[in-house]
């Protein structure tokens, strides 16, 4: 019989990754959200596709998981999307499935012990403080001048991140967060560039990496507005090769035996880069794909590839790899289905489709016409479809 693989995900993503899966010829059962009962799953390879209540709960899930397990052998279990590790971690060490456990788990999801983490491993860490004791807080803050960033431990991009001018301020806003503070930490804020690292590692060796710009911090995009760019960075300049082998260093360090991550890096004014965070998932925003166009890689169906030659105790193989480059230009827009036809350059290779939001991507030999592009197109864009709302409490996609 062939191995059978849970896929958990309380967001519609992954797709590649199931496909992928069953073409190696796993048995794919997909478990989700009510909501997303009827959303857009590749039933034709899918077992089946069962539902849980979006508030279930860690227990709620592993009840429901081991009554399933009762009829059905679980081979390996998967978490699609990055909300939903913990969850898949705790499942794993209750049914004694091979995998990523709740420790190393955290040091993917909880920003306070990625930090701690990443500066055992020895990479350069912004100064950071647990919210948990008052008395280390006013040290910290004499000692560490301003501002800081306010940041939740568990949550994933820029959301619910807060600027911190000065102690008052701090002390006002744990006021308001009452007991929740201690799910945040404190940092120093450090401007910069922010750039990001999207990798595959297998059995603890970064075997692929791929190294972005961003064009405006993720954050100030979030919070003040603005069109999100990023972009592939030429692979000669000394910035790729720097973070490439920061990256190659930190993800075993960190714990990582197998699967994919991205991971952001702040390149400071003193020319050095801090470690921003890091997650063991594909990239949002379409990053996976600007990844693809560039490169050929894929990177949900060599997760899963990965995962199906370390089930069987297989090696894993790097496909061939392209050395091109690619990036993207998207934003919140004010029509529904925004018209970007007037954008008629021979490089654009994906519109996204995608409602209330105008994007693309665009690929190129050359990384100078990739990013004369987009500067081009991000002030375009920003003329055209911009449109701002505020910022979310928790993550939409």
């Amino acid at each position: 019989m062939s191995e059978r693989i849970l896929c958990i995900t309380t967001y519609e993503k992954g797709q590649a990754f199931m496909r992928q899966c069953a073409a190696m010829g796993c048995r794919i059962v997909l478990l989700t959200v009510e909501k997303l009962k009827h959303a857009d799953w590749p039933r034709d390879i899918l077992e089946d596709v069962l539902t849980m209540p979006a508030d279930l709960g860690v227990e709620g899930v592993i009840r429901t998981v081991a009554y399933v397990a009762r009829g059905w052998k679980i081979d390996r279990m998967v978490a699609l999307d990055e909300f939903d590790m913990e969850t898949v971690a705790a499942l794993r060490e209750h049914m004694r499935v091979p995998g990523m456990g709740r420790t190393t788990t955290a040091h993917f999801r909880d920003k306070l012990a990625m930090r701690f983490e990443a500066q055992r491993a020895g990479a350069l860490v912004p100064e950071f403080s647990p919210v948990l004791n008052y008395d280390d807080l006013r040290i910290y803050m004499a000692n560490v001048p301003g501002p800081w960033v306010l940041k939740p431990r568990a949550e994933a991009s820029a959301i619910g991140i807060r600027k911190i001018h000065d102690p008052e301020q701090l002390w006002r806003t744990l006021d308001e967060l009452g007991d929740r503070q201690s799910f945040f930490l404190l940092e120093r804020f450090v401007p910069g560039d922010i750039y990001h690292v999207d990798a595959i590692t297998s059995e603890r060796q970064v075997v692929f990496s791929a190294v972005s710009r961003y064009g405006k911090p993720p954050m100030q995009v979030m919070h003040e507005g603005g069109v999100f760019t990023t972009r592939i960075v030429h692979r000669g300049d000394d910035d790729a090769k720097e973070l490439t082998t920061i990256n190659a260093r930190l993800i075993p360090a960190m714990g990582l035996v197998r699967g994919v991550t991205h991971a952001e890096y702040i390149h400071a004014k003193d020319g050095r880069f801090y470690f921003l965070e890091v997650a063991a998932r594909v990239g949002g925003a379409f990053i996976a794909d600007v990844v693809e166009f560039a490169t050929g890689v894929n990177l949900w169906a060599e997760w899963a590839r990965i995962e199906v030659c370390s089930m069987r105790g297989e090696p894993y193989v790097l496909p061939y790899t392209k050395q091109d480059y690619a990036g993207s230009v998207l934003c919140l827009a004010k029509t529904a289905e925004p018209d970007t036809s007037m954008f008629d350059a021979p490089e654009i290779v994906y519109r996204m489709k995608k409602h209330h939001h105008a994007g693309m991507i665009v690929h190129s030999t050359d990384p100078d016409r990739v990013r004369s592009l987009l500067e081009d197109y991000s002030v375009r864009f920003a003329e055209t479809y911009l449109a701002v709302a505020p910022v979310p409490d928790k993550p939409t996609a």
